[in-house]
């Protein structure tokens, strides 16, 4: 374990930003991360997974503790079910697709979504009608100004919509080191009836599907819309799909009779935001070497040299212009450090 100075980010964010840290270190185990913690009380810290969600506009005058813990591990079962705990560096996608190897159920949906297993709670990251708090049981995270390990379980998060305590009250607190989930061995709860995976899986003559059938549609949905970020730097969906009161809404309905929505509740909708960014014409255009990808309007891009700023700037005219012609406000889903 060795503290590097003027450390360079690139790797390690997967739009592909060059950004330097001003101290970096990778822990491997629990007891390297007390040790970096008690040595660096009064440093300030910035707390690094996967690198999946956050667009960096600037250098990172912090030391810099990449989360590179890996285990898997079964927590308890019985004939139904699987209680199984994932280190918070395991790659999630990796860590879905064991799961699935195992024949446990829950996260077939949430294939190929980027980022590491402990970066997941925080966002409650979900796909095609299935999010993290669907499994979620528990997860164990190191208060920072103590290191002392905390279980929080899943009431304790105050899950929402791309939300949890970990944005809000506990923001900047704690470092997750484990999640466990509890998954299904048998009867299944197949969701297909969210996005195209219903119809990618009757172009395969798919009747019955497994959970391996449904994470390959999920896979081959994902790769036909969203860019490798190896291949073409992006963090994802880089906005979160406005939730507005039906109040709100039908006005803006009744100027735009082909607005897409979903009924969240009674008194909510929810609007695509990558509808919005293309009907505003954003869709496949490009500012220099940061663009909009032009399969999926919800994905920003770096194609080469982009900095954090040019692609901030880019986000903000999208927003600016959905505000002026919808009368709708898209928030950036993405981390802007």
């Amino acid at each position: 374990m060795e503290i590097k100075n003027h450390f360079s980010l690139k790797k390690y964010n997967t739009f592909g930003i060059e950004a330097n840290a001003r101290k970096f270190v990778a822990v491997h185990s629990i007891a390297e991360l007390k040790t970096v913690l008690e040595q660096n009380p009064n440093e300030k810290k910035f707390i690094l997974g996967g690198g999946s969600n956050m667009l960096l506009t600037q250098d990172i005058d912090a030391l810099v503790i990449h989360v590179d813990l890996k285990g898997i591990r079964i927590v308890k079962e019985n004939e139904d079910f699987v209680e199984i705990e994932a280190m918070a560096g395991e790659n999630w996608h990796e860590f879905v697709l064991f799961t699935i190897g195992q024949h446990f159920g829950g996260l077939e949906n949430m294939s190929l979504i980027p980022g590491n297993v402990g970066t997941t709670p925080i966002q409650n990251i979900g796909a095609y009608g299935t999010e993290i708090k669907d499994t979620f049981v528990s997860c164990e995270a190191m208060e920072i100004a103590t290191q002392k390990l905390r279980t929080f379980t899943k009431s304790e998060c105050h899950f929402g919509y791309r939300e949890s305590i970990f944005k809000h009250a506990e923001k900047d607190k704690y470092i997750i080191t484990s999640v466990i989930f509890k998954l299904t061995k048998q009867n299944h709860k197949i969701n297909i009836s969210y996005g195209d995976i219903s119809s990618e899986l009757s172009k395969n003559n798919i009747v019955t599907p497994t959970l391996k059938d449904v994470s390959n549609a999920v896979i081959a949905i994902r790769q036909s819309k969203l860019p490798d970020p190896k291949e073409l730097g992006n963090s994802g969906s880089f906005f979160k799909n406005p939730i507005i009161s039906k109040a709100e809404f039908s006005p803006i309905h009744a100027k735009f009779p082909e607005m897409k929505f979903y009924e969240v509740s009674e008194t909510e909708v929810k609007v695509p935001a990558g509808w919005l960014i293309e009907q505003a014409g954003f869709k496949g255009k490009r500012f220099g070497d940061a663009g909009i990808h032009k399969n999926q309007a919800l994905v920003l891009v770096n194609y080469g040299n982009a900095t954090g700023q040019e692609i901030l700037n880019v986000s903000k005219d999208i927003q600016q212009t959905i505000r002026e012609k919808f009368g709708i406000s898209i928030e950036a889903e993405v981390n802007v450090i």
